[in-house]
């Protein structure tokens, strides 16, 4: 699903339109090589105590909305009620499952994204598809870069803030990328994820819901 149509397209500077892709691309081809063996044990341990599949991969919307297939290691359980549906994500949520989120190690197969193009190293996280129907243009100016790994949100709150402060910080980093503002995110992530800040909201064990907007905010 594409919203193309009702983003205001921001003016890319020489940074973001000839290095951001190339450094992108360069930096998570060397952490895969280098993280590699890491990763081969993650998988291991992932496919011994939560079992196949190891990666788990969902649809979510890039740039311009585009969709695309975001690669994880698995963090929760398969377990299902008696009609068939999936259990509450607290539920499904292993202890090691856990351990993977609160040191940000279930994110690692993203790098593939990134070399792919469907995402950058820096950039507003990608959200869930079912949301684009309820930004408003506003909010959707978010998609008018590649979503990232980490980005401002994440290190100023993450799952802690409002649906409000992080759609501003998410259209902030879009209006002011830089070269010096990617790699002081970069570092600023270092040591969010030591901390282990903002994995959990205060309602929920990742992020809460995002409802959508009045029909009157929508259409501003």
């Amino acid at each position: 699903m594409k919203r193309k149509e009702n983003s205001i397209s921001h003016e890319q500077g020489f940074y973001e339109k000839y290095i951001k892709r190339p450094q992108d691309f360069c930096c998570s081809l060397f952490a895969l090589i280098v993280l590699t063996p890491v990763m081969l044990v993650i998988a291991i341990l992932v496919r011994i105590k939560i079992g196949a599949p190891v990666i788990f991969k969902q649809q979510r919307p890039g740039k311009n909305g585009e969709i695309f297939t975001l690669y994880k290691f698995r963090s929760m359980s398969e377990e299902k009620n008696k009609d068939g549906e999936l259990l509450p994500d607290e539920v499904r949520l292993t202890r090691f499952g856990k351990k993977l989120r609160s040191t940000s190690l279930d994110e690692l197969p993203e790098l593939f994204n990134i070399l792919k193009g469907d995402m950058a190293v820096v950039g507003p996280r990608p959200l869930l598809v079912k949301y684009l129907s309820r930004y408003n243009v506003h909010q959707f100016r978010r998609h008018e870069v590649r979503p990232g790994i980490t980005g401002y949100a994440q290190v100023h709150g993450r799952n802690t803030l409002s649906w409000d402060k992080r759609f501003e910080m998410d259209i902030c980093y879009v209006d002011n990328i830089s070269f010096w503002w990617d790699w002081l995110i970069i570092f600023q992530t270092v040591g969010t994820v030591l901390k282990r800040e903002g994995i959990s909201s205060l309602t929920s064990v990742t992020m809460d819901e995002f409802k959508g907007n009045c029909m009157r905010e929508r259409e501003k």
